[in-house]
This record gives C-alpha cells, sequence and structure tokens, in this order.
C-alpha cells in the first residue's frame, strides 16, 4: 500500500478557490465573505495564506445564506481525494485510474470508500479517460494556483507544441523526465508515435502509463527511475526528445558520473545540473533528431557552463534559443527559455548560426510567432568570446542595430557639442585680485530674511528684481563658500544659509552673473561631451569588430 498522510480527523477541506466555484463566484466574493460576515466558517487547516475550510460547515453556511450550489459529483470527488490524500495528490489520481483500469480486487486501501463509489457513478456517464483527463486538469490547475513546478505550467507545453511544429506519425519520442506525462502525451500526433519516457517518481510514473492506457494512447512505455543515475532507456535513440527537467538540483550524482560517456561536450558541474540533463537527451537523439529543453534563463549565461555552451556552438548542434514570456512557468515570472539541439546527419553538417528568438516584452497568451524585430540569425564565430552569453534579447537587440546611422548620427552630434563648447567659455581679463572682493558682503540668511531669496531645490533662487540668481548662485560656489561649508572630514555639502555674498550693484551683479552663467552651461555641455565621447568610442570599436562598421578607403 502506498505510503500516504493520515486523513484529517472530521470531513474533507476545501480552499477559498473551490468555495468559489462551489457558491458560482470569483474568489475575491469569498474573501469578502470572510471579512463582511462574522459566522462565516473560520479555517480548519492550512496556513494564514493559503487556510482550508470544513466542506460541511462551509456548504451549510451557503445554504443558511442561500449562496450555495448543488455540489457536482466531480467536486465531491475532487474533495474526497483532498481530504484523504492531501499534498500526495498524485497518488490519489493514481488509485482512481487503477480503480478505473482494474479489477474490483485491484483498488487501493488508501482509495476512500466515498471516492470508490463516486468513481462508480461517474463512469456511469463518462468515460473513464474523460474523467481521468478532467481530474488531471483540475490537478494541473490547483498545482499551478499554488505556484509550483510540480507539473509543466500550461504555456510552457504551448510553447514546446508550437516550436516542435509538425511530428511524424512514425516518431519515436522520448521524455526522460515526463512527470505525469503532460509533455510526452502533448507532441505529436495522439496515434502513430512511439512515446517513452522515465520519472524518477513512482506515483506519477505510474499515474502517467495509466493515463495513457485509459485515454486510448498507444505506445506509451512509462518506466520508474532516475534517468541520469540509472538510465532505464540506454541504446534508446529519438527522433524528439522534450523535457522539462529538474532545476536547481546540484545533487544529480556528479560524483558518481564523471567518466559517463553522456557528456560529449564536458561534464557539467555541481551546479549546472541542467546541462547533465541537456546532454543526456542529446545522446537519446538519433542522427536528425532533435531535442526541445525548458530551462532556467541563467543557464544561458553562467559562468560554470560557459565550456560546454561553447561546445555546443562550436560543433554546430544548438539550433534555436526562445525566451518565452515571463509568467510562462507555473511558480515565477522570470522568464524561461527553450533550447534547441539537432544531432547532424555528419560531423559537418552543423548549423553556420543559432536563430535568437525574444518573446519577452510579450504577454504570455500572447502569439508565439515573433514580430521581424524579435528575432535573429546569429553567426557562431558572434557567440564564441570570452562569456557565451547565449541569451536571446542581447543578441537580437544587437542584431537590429543600424550601426552605420547611429555612428554617423553620434559623430556629427559630438562634433557640434564639440564646436559649441569654446564658444561658451566667456571673456576674462585679469582682475585686480582679492581687495577688488573685500567690499561688504551680506548671508544668504540676511538676504532671505529681508525677502530678496527663497530657498529652492537644490539653491537658493532670488525673488526680488535687487538681486540676480546667477549671481547669487555663482559665488555660493566660490573657493570661500566652499571651504565653509567642507567638514572636517572632507565631506562637501552647501551651507546656503551660511554663505556669504559681495554686495553690488544690480548692473555688476549682472555682469558677474552672466560670467558664471556661461560657466555654468559650459560645466553642462562638457559633461555631454564626455558621455558623448564614450558612447561613439564604444559604438566605433563594437562595429568594427562584428563587421558592422569599417574604416573609409
Amino acid at each position: 500500500m502506498a505510503d500516504h498522510p493520515v486523513p484529517p480527523v472530521g470531513g474533507p477541506l476545501v480552499t477559498g478557490s473551490e468555495i468559489a466555484r462551489l457558491a458560482g463566484v470569483t474568489r475575491a466574493a469569498v474573501s469578502n465573505w470572510r471579512r463582511r460576515y462574522e459566522d462565516f466558517p473560520a479555517p480548519a487547516g492550512g496556513g494564514v495564506n493559503s487556510p482550508l475550510f470544513d466542506l460541511a460547515d462551509v456548504q451549510a453556511w451557503l445554504d443558511k445564506q442561500r449562496k450555495g450550489q448543488d455540489v457536482s459529483d466531480e467536486v465531491q470527488l475532487w474533495q474526497a481525494l483532498r481530504a484523504a490524500y492531501g499534498d500526495e495528490m498524485i497518488g490519489g489520481l493514481g488509485d482512481v485510474a487503477q480503480l478505473l483500469a482494474g479489477a474490483e480486487g485491484e483498488t487501493s486501501e488508501a482509495l476512500p470508500t466515498e471516492a470508490v463509489d463516486l468513481v462508480r457513478k461517474l463512469s456511469d456517464g463518462v468515460s473513464p479517460g474523460g474523467l481521468v483527463n478532467v481530474l488531471t486538469e483540475r490537478f494541473t490547475d490547483s498545482v499551478r494556483r499554488a505556484g509550483s513546478d510540480q507539473v509543466t505550467s500550461p504555456r510552457i507545453v504551448r510553447a514546446v507544441r508550437h516550436f516542435a511544429g509538425e511530428v511524424s506519425t512514425d516518431a519515436i519520442l522520448f521524455d526522460p523526465a515526463c512527470g505525469i506525462g503532460t509533455l510526452l502525451f502533448t507532441v505529436g500526433p495522439e496515434s502513430g508515435p512511439k512515446r517513452y519516457g522515465q520519472e524518477a517518481d513512482a506515483r506519477s510514473a505510474r499515474f502517467a502509463q495509466l493515463r495513457a492506457d485509459l485515454t486510448g494512447l498507444t505506445g506509451v512505455d512509462i518506466v520508474t527511475g532516475d534517468s541520469l543515475r540509472d538510465d532505464h532507456w540506454p541504446n534508446l535513440k529519438a527522433d524528439l526528445v522534450v523535457c522539462d527537467p529538474p532545476v536547481g538540483i546540484t545533487d544529480w550524482g556528479r560524483g558518481d558520473l564523471l567518466l559517463d560517456p553522456r557528456w560529449e561536450l564536458g561534464t557539467p558541474s555541481r551546479a549546472e545540473g541542467e546541462l547533465a540533463w541537456l546532454q543526456h537527451a542529446y545522446a537519446h537523439t538519433a542522427p536528425g533528431g532533435r531535442v526541445l529543453m525548458v530551462m532556467p534563463a541563467s543557464v544561458a549565461y553562467r559562468k560554470a557552463g560557459r565550456r560546454i555552451r561553447a561546445e555546443l556552438v562550436r560543433r554546430g548542434i544548438l539550433t534555436h534559443i526562445i525566451a518565452l514570456p515571463p509568467g510562462s512557468a507555473a511558480s515565477h515570472a522570470l522568464p524561461v527559455h527553450i533550447w534547441s539541439l539537432r544531432r547532424p546527419q555528419s560531423p559537418d553538417a552543423g548549423v553556420a548560426s543559432v536563430h535568437m528568438v525574444d518573446l519577452t516584452a510579450n504577454d504570455a497568451d500572447a502569439s508565439l510567432e515573433p514580430r521581424p524585430d524579435q528575432a535573429a540569425d546569429v553567426p557562431l564565430i558572434e557567440l564564441l568570446d570570452d562569456a557565451v552569453d547565449l541569451t536571446p534579447g542581447r543578441h537580437v537587440e544587437e542584431s537590429h542595430r543600424d550601426y552605420a546611422t547611429e555612428y554617423r548620427a553620434l559623430r556629427q552630434e559630438l562634433a557640434e557639442q564639440v564646436r559649441l563648447l569654446a564658444d561658451l567659455l566667456p571673456a576674462l581679463a585679469a582682475g585686480l585680485g582679492p581687495s577688488a572682493l573685500e567690499s561688504p558682503s551680506v548671508s544668504v540668511a540676511e538676504l532671505a530674511r529681508a525677502g530678496l531669496v527663497e530657498y529652492g531645490d537644490p539653491e537658493p533662487v532670488s525673488v526680488s528684481e535687487q538681486l540676480d540668481t546667477d549671481y547669487l548662485q555663482g559665488f555660493l560656489r566660490s573657493a570661500a563658500n566652499t571651504r565653509r561649508s567642507t567638514s572636517a572630514s572632507g565631506t562637501y555639502r552647501l551651507d546656503g544659509k551660511g554663505a556669504r555674498i559681495p554686495q553690488m550693484d544690480i548692473e555688476e551683479q549682472r555682469r558677474y552673473g552672466a560670467a558664471f552663467r556661461a560657466l555654468h552651461e559650459f560645466e553642462e555641455r562638457t559633461r555631454r561631451v564626455a558621455e558623448l565621447s564614450k558612447q561613439v568610442a564604444a559604438l566605433a570599436r563594437d562595429g568594427l569588430g562584428n563587421g558592422a562598421l569599417a574604416p573609409e578607403r
């Protein structure tokens, strides 16, 4: 008998989302009921962020409020399975499938009598395959809402199916980490292909096989086992390998597999388990066959995998990388990639470029066909730099960049800025020395009290025709005021209130103010010139290096 958690005391428990289904309302409405009605049933289990409620109490409350609907047999079955199996619903689905497929004596002892009766009742109006599909869909939806990667998300399934394209009826398909068969059963035509799968979780593997049998999917063979440590199909060569492998697993068996012949591109590090799965899938690919592997975006640029990525590119094995929109995976919004590999028919038949597609700016449910500016064929040589960064967005953007036009525009702007720079410097004659400014001075605080100055952000400004703002702010930055505003530790902080300004008539103020204003504009333009200089130099260097630019003859 399978090892299942002990059922909770009392009746089945339901989530807020399941209450919403019972009542025919939205999840937000249920949350509103909990706040508004003091007699709404208190949680009977679960956590603060995912409470569970006793079904009988909820049904009684809905009836009392006249908000309830009749609970369907399908919902009652799901609730009975949840009560019996808790987080181990895969086991429950397998037991239901076993009941539908087997004889009376093969019913699992873990399956509650209530669930057995409901399965038999539902079987009168729904085919076994139809019932299994309904339960699988409900399970997939519950896993997605819980934020788990236990099952490949529908959006990723749609993407893999799309980029797999047409699959022949006599093809051999393989998924070395098939879970409950989600990817393996979806890709290719329903009848014709032979499908092989391996899954480390025995309950998932059992349910996948039963699911295939009950839905009439022929030519399916699913086995239990860890594909990396114990490959059940060592001699299998498939026309198409699809896989959504475990991610972030460091204990994938590297220590026992250092000399494994599957690592023809290099032995993956402990941190690069995804590249171990990729090479395992490639080892099972027939000449001319393909691999479609779901990968975290970080595999495209992590330092530890650089050597293997370089070998993939160098041999012409990697044909496509597609960056899917955020939200494609079930549990997070991070971008996910699909890597496509093809085993060449001969050593010299590899591709000359990698087709990069960047869909990260798109909605997760939008079309998977890229716009022209979202795809590019990147020559292998451009990928083989020190980093071997295979992130599609980086290469797609560079591919559609008009280096010549951009360089010409930046060069012209820089020339114009440099020409204007010299003209901005004010014409200054020799002064009379410090004594010329030894006339009486006034503090900014005194000017403010007299109503001539307001404290702006970041510097004081004149609000009177008796005081020129450029003159005021120019002397605020003078050496004397700078020393006054610098602390013993060397930190400069403008002390506008304590600064002192020479007293001059308004005409003299304006003369000094014009010079200070010109210097300020000169400084601003020098910063722009420095920024432009860096941009144009970097652009020219990149363009010369990648062939987008060439020296004039």
